[in-house]
């Protein structure tokens, strides 16, 4: 009998699912850098909860249990403010240079498991944590190097890192929602949740867009985003997340891609390099310990 767990399809299904929320980070960098992080990511949210909504509903007609509303409310008011200081960061930083340091979150939800649930932190996360230090600080080193550090540069990784660390809980959070929703279900309430907690600042902050190409970035970034929680939802059901985690790293070149098509942006040695660093500390910090030969009976 075939085990879900040697499939290959969850592995797929991630890779898909990043590539296609890189490309939502393409749009969505567009629309932020016209209206702004809060507007574009508020409306956003509001569009994938309106595409989504109906089809959960029409679907199950059956409202959540209170535990799984806990965890769906939890996850959505993490994600508002992860979503809102990451596409902020990405009006004062290169999109390849974002989504590699981005790429601490992993290590940072390795302390906030041990935090949160109790687990005990291993020697290899403590050497997974400096690598991926040694590695924010050759891409901030580089850039300092090459240009001058702006104040709008110091916002955006400020504002980059604390998006990561709101990812981080975010990827704790993610597969026990898998596990207790349909990736429908996950995606409506993921938007649903962030729209009413950003509604909150919508009466001083909402610029609503003035132009087709800002509409057509909002509706392509809610479709990509919808789109993509429904793989990434549908591959962690099926297989653990230290398993699917590493995959996030193709990110990165999808992000030199497509910020060097859609923006010029060229991407540096030093951003390179500091990003080999992060990947191979989340790589080892995520490997896995050998099974013990009992297992292999059940």
């Amino acid at each position: 009998m075939s085990d879900s767990r040697h499939s290959i399809r969850p592995f797929i299904a991630c890779i898909v699912g990043v590539a296609l929320f890189s490309a939502m980070d393409t749009v969505m960098k567009s629309a932020s850098l016209a209206i702004g992080a809060y507007s574009a990511y508020f409306l956003r949210c509001l569009i994938g909860f309106v595409l989504i909504a109906p089809a959960w509903w029409l679907r199950t007609r059956k409202w959540p249990e209170r535990h799984v509303l806990k965890v769906h409310a939890l996850r959505g008011v993490v994600v508002a403010f992860m979503g809102w200081t990451f596409f902020f960061s990405l009006t004062r930083l290169p999109l390849a240079e974002a989504i590699a340091l981005s790429f601490i979150a992993p290590l940072i939800a390795l302390y906030l498991a041990a935090v949160l649930l109790g687990e005990k932190i291993e020697r290899k996360a403590i050497i997974a944590a400096l690598l991926g230090l040694a590695g924010v600080i050759v891409i901030v080193g580089g850039k300092i190097g090459r240009e001058h550090m702006s104040g709008e540069a110091t916002l955006g990784l400020i504002a980059l890192l604390l998006s990561a660390v709101l990812y981080a809980w975010n990827l704790v959070l993610q597969r026990q929602q898998a596990l207790l929703a349909s990736p429908t279900e996950v995606s409506a309430f993921q938007n649903g949740v962030a729209v009413a907690v950003l509604l909150v600042g919508a009466p001083l902050m909402l610029q609503m867009p003035t132009s087709e190409r800002v509409w057509f970035d909002l509706v392509a970034g809610a479709l990509l985003a919808v789109t993509a929680v429904m793989f990434l939802s549908w591959a962690y059901a099926r297989a653990e997340a230290q398993a699917l985690v590493p995959l996030e790293y193709t990110a990165f070149l999808w992000a030199a891609l497509l910020g060097w098509l859609y923006f010029g942006e060229k991407v540096t040695l030093s951003t390179i390099a500091g990003t080999a660093l992060i990947v191979v500390g989340c790589l080892i910090a995520t490997r896995r310990r050998p099974a013990h030969v009992e297992s292999a009976a059940v």
